[in-house]
């Protein structure tokens, strides 16, 4: 059978008076598969529910990344084991990451035997076949898989926003850096072509689509599984081309491949956001090698200083780990003394955690608990001195905020993000959300700013 006619029988089958939840965890790349497992389900019929004990089909999207959150979702698996004995026709769909990590999977299945899929990265497009199957098999049906078909894949989602979207421009990551388990879940390496990538944003655009974040493990490398003389600088430039589309972003970026080509977007491209999220994860050469990161804390500092060259206004955000196997008090500080130097506006702090299946788990040199929480609230007072001394200089200021939703934390109040990421609370009608607002700023914390329409 085809996609089309699974489609077809599920609701044939009254599969509209089913309901569907979608639980995500982890990054940008998993809130955007999400989207399109969203799409996937509403054209077979079923209909979105935020409550996941009135769902018929719990799908969770996963990652294996971070310990928190895979203990996040065995966690939630509990929780279902009971709604499953409560009801054995709702079926439950794990997918993502830790499906691709999982290097016992007879145990893992053994421990989760009411999951009804186990499904990998690459294998959302055969979920209307999987769930279909499902149907008449009660065993796990387990359909794992890394390797991106980039030109047979439906790239349709439900997506978050009307005014701004996630594309993928690439999947996978070559990097293997001995703490990440991300290349042996995602796969190899392979771009998109650009063509299809333009083409997408362009009907996004005439969707009323004003941003793109533009995804990939590494998208500095883009364009290398690519025929012809392809990188990402030339399709930066034609995204900018795209009329409708005000603002352009992009993550994640690696350090050691991104280019003067690149650097130099800030200056020649109007619809680059003046924001760059470049991951430095140590400021220790020592650490740095024993990451397998192949560049220096020199090298780092060196495209920083290019790029505030090129645009003195950029806002500089980066991912820092602390307590990686090995590392001293000396490494600690040289991390401190780089954060300082660069001046982030906002930095992601991670606590290293053992992730089965990279080098870096197995090491004997471990950091102790105690002496890496100690450094990562070390780490955190330099982080949050910085974004508060950074935001406080906007006040006064008049900036223009994409406007996002109601706030989450007063719901008298709009939220968006100005051009370099800040997010900003203003008093506001709904309406205005997804329009381009003109702000001026009055006050300022750590995490956000504040402010009123400026007329």
């Amino acid at each position: 059978m085809t996609n089309e006619e699974y489609i077809k029988f599920f609701k044939e089958n009254k599969s509209s008076n089913n309901k569907f939840h979608v639980r995500t965890y982890g990054c940008q790349m998993n809130e955007h598969d999400s989207e399109q497992v969203e799409f996937i389900m509403s054209t077979l019929g079923m209909k979105k529910t935020d409550d996941y004990t009135d769902a018929d089909y719990i799908i969770i999207n996963t990652c294996a990344v971070r310990a928190t959150a895979e203990n996040k979702v065995n966690g939630f698996l509990g929780i279902l084991k009971h709604e499953k004995e409560r009801n054995k026709d709702f079926k439950i769909v794990v997918s993502g990451c830790l499906p691709n990590a999982e290097k016992d999977l007879d145990e893992f299945l053994r421990l989760n035997n009411h999951i009804d899929i186990l499904m990998g990265t690459a294998n959302y497009n055969k979920l209307p076949e999987l769930l279909y199957n499902s149907l008449y098999d009660k065993k796990t049906i387990v359909d794992i898989s890394d390797q991106y078909d980039v030109e047979s894949m439906d790239l349709n989602y439900n997506r978050m926003y009307n005014h701004k979207a996630f594309v993928n421009i690439m999947y996978g990551c070559n990097n293997f850096c001995t703490y990440c388990i991300v290349p042996y879940t995602r796969g190899r390496e392979v771009s998109r072509k650009l063509d299809d990538v333009v083409d997408e944003i362009t009907k996004l655009s005439a969707n009323g689509v004003k941003e793109v974040t533009l995804l990939g493990q590494n998208v500095n490398s883009y364009g290398k599984t690519l025929d012809g003389n392809v990188d990402f600088s030339m399709l930066l430039k034609e995204i900018n081309k795209i009329d409708g589309i005000k603002r352009i972003r992009f993550m994640t970026s690696h350090p050691r491949d991104i280019s003067d080509e690149v650097i130099n977007s800030y200056k020649t491209l109007g619809n680059l956001s003046k924001h760059l999220h470049l991951p430095v994860q140590s400021g220790s050469n020592k650490v740095l090698k024993e990451m397998n990161r192949h560049y220096t804390r020199e090298d780092y500092l060196s495209k920083i200083n290019k790029i505030k060259e090129i645009s003195s206004d950029i806002a500089l955000t980066t991912d820092i780990i602390v307590g990686f196997p090995g590392e001293t008090e000396e490494d600690f500080l040289d991390t401190l003394d780089l954060v300082n130097e660069v001046g982030f506006d906002s930095v992601f702090t991670f606590i290293f955690s053992q992730r089965e299946g990279t080098k870096a788990a197995y090491r004997e040199d471990q950091i102790p608990h105690d002496i890496k929480m100690e450094r990562f609230n070390r780490l955190l007072d330099a982080v949050n001195k910085n974004a508060l001394e950074k935001n406080l200089k906007y006040i006064g200021k008049s900036v223009l905020v994409l406007v996002d939703e109601i706030s989450k934390t007063d719901e008298n109040m709009l939220s968006g993000k100005t051009d370099t990421f800040k997010t900003v609370n203003f008093k506001g009608d709904k309406e205005l959300i997804g329009d381009i607002v003109k702000v001026k700023i009055t006050d300022a914390n750590t995490f956000s700013l504040q402010g009123i329409i400026d007329e």
